[in-house]
């Protein structure tokens, strides 16, 4: 089916997607882009629409992507360039967008073994960062993400570019503080909080065992209450001007400290 009106009714559907109140009526999230879509099928994740626009493909292998998504079950639309531009999320689209619904993991569906690592993001406020952070967490191979307190949509579509699908390969869980605090108490999780004014250097903490890294907002850090909640407080230094790192750039470094230790000890390979 070819769409060559703005006016179309399931564009005007489409176009509402871009508000969350509508994505959560729905309950779906926007997918647009071939490494976005593809990583959502490779990882199981039903698309129930597609829609593309050969004039605007830049690869060879976004017919394929297509044809996959079809034979996974999924409707499809082709839209002329002026139609797709208008549904489109990005400022430089790429002829692809699905619809899929969304998926919502519980703290009990994360599996926990001796050498769980888990990362807590409380009350990140920018999809940008969050999307960096999850991308981020899977290089790093992380058991899971727990959102604590959101102020950012899980499934915002920034959240999904940023992620550059990685959005669909790493369990991620929205939950509040209360919960969070039950769920790693009962599984013995030690919490490691960044925050300027701890005294302990990250690098000096062992990251080697069932352990969740907690980072905060954007621009106050954590609160009063995960700082207190937490088994160690840890310090990225700083030697410039500068008091503090973008969280995402303070998730990666802690992360990778972590993945360090443990490819020392064989447990990453």
């Amino acid at each position: 089916m070819l769409i060559t009106s703005p006016q179309n009714p399931r564009i005007k559907e489409l176009v509402k997607l871009k508000n969350r109140r509508k994505r959560d009526e729905r309950k779906v999230v926007l997918i647009e882009g071939y490494r976005a879509v593809l990583s959502a099928l490779e990882n199981n994740f039903k698309l129930s629409e597609i829609y593309y626009c050969p004039d605007l493909y830049l690869g060879e292998n976004e017919t394929k992507l297509v044809e996959l998504a079809i034979k996974g079950g999924a409707k499809d639309f082709q839209t002329t360039k002026d139609v797709f531009i208008k549904i489109a999320y990005r400022d430089r689209p790429e002829g692809i967008i699905a619809i899929a619904p969304q998926v919502h993991h519980k703290l009990e569906d994360l599996k926990v073994d001796d050498h769980s690592l888990f990362l807590v993001a409380e009350a990140i406020e920018k999809p940008g960062n969050l999307g960096t952070m999850l991308r981020s967490s899977d290089a790093a191979r992380i058991s899971g993400v727990i959102v604590c307190d959101p102020r950012t949509d899980v499934y915002n579509p920034n959240v999904v570019r940023a992620s550059i699908g990685t959005l669909f390969t790493v369990p991620i869980v929205t939950t509040n503080t209360e919960e969070f605090v039950l769920w790693k108490d009962k599984h013995d999780i030690t919490t490691l909080a960044t925050t300027p004014s701890a005294t302990t250097i990250y690098t000096d903490v062992d990251m080697t065992g069932r352990v969740a890294l907690i980072l905060g907002t954007e621009q106050v850090g954590l609160s009063d209450e995960w700082l207190e909640m937490a088994d160690e407080k840890i310090l990225i230094p700083m030697y410039g001007q500068a008091d503090s790192l973008n969280v995402s750039a303070a998730t990666t470094l802690v992360l990778f400290e972590a993945v360090r230790q443990r490819r020392l000890k064989g447990i990453l390979s």
